[in-house]
């Protein structure tokens, strides 16, 4: 059995998941009061309302590319990590990423009437800081890199182009969003699986 796999049921939580994101995000796309009321609003959560959108504002997103963006990259890590650690783990990695990614937001803008945001960045951010911990080897492709990149290389190069991207705030990305919910995926593993840090190091330290 490879290191951290768990013997679980064999419906895995993440494909319910991402069938729940797709669904409710069509739904978003074509009915518009459904993306109104479910968009996640900080100034209305300050003053104690839509508190659901804590979660909803985490599933629909803004477009068909949005969506499709976010599953892509939930597609390429979600089902070995959901293999490695188990539904019930699973599911506290990837909603505890996306709680704590919504807090910068929730703070910096609770008296901005104008703001609203949404998508399932921040999780999906957690569940690859997640997997980068278990597959600290495995190789990602970047568009603007043509050759592969080790996973314990692209972790800190992700983070520090977030906390970069958050700083200028040049477009509409919540990129406070992705970086936490990163954060939040690691300190999650970390507290879970109090090991992973000394595999990780040995997998890394092992090829030198």
């Amino acid at each position: 059995m490879e290191p951290f796999t768990s013997p679980d049921s064999p419906m895995m939580i993440s494909v319910i998941v991402m069938l729940i994101t797709i669904a409710a995000s069509i739904a978003a796309f074509m009915i518009p009061s459904f993306f109104h009321d479910n968009i996640l609003h900080p100034y209305s959560i300050a003053r104690g309302g839509r508190i659901h959108t804590l979660v909803t504002g985490n599933i629909i997103h803004a477009d068909l590319m949005h969506l499709g963006f976010n599953m892509m990259s939930y597609y390429f890590f979600a089902f070995t990590l959901n293999r490695q650690v188990g539904n019930v783990n699973f599911l506290i990695i990837y909603i505890g990423s996306m709680l704590l990614a919504d807090i910068p937001s929730l703070i910096k803008q609770r008296n901005n009437p104008q703001y609203f945001t949404l998508g399932s960045s921040g999780a999906v951010s957690g569940v690859i800081f997640s997997s980068i911990l278990f597959n600290p080897l495995s190789k990602f492709y970047l568009f603007i890199l043509p050759i592969p990149i080790s996973a314990y290389i692209f972790g800190p190069l992700y983070l520090l182009y977030c906390y970069y991207a958050a700083k200028r705030q040049g477009d509409n990305i919540n990129h406070d969003a992705h970086m936490w919910g990163a954060i939040g995926g690691f300190l999650i593993t970390v507290s879970l699986y109090p090991d992973v840090l000394p595999y990780f190091f040995g997998a890394i330290f092992s090829r030198w």
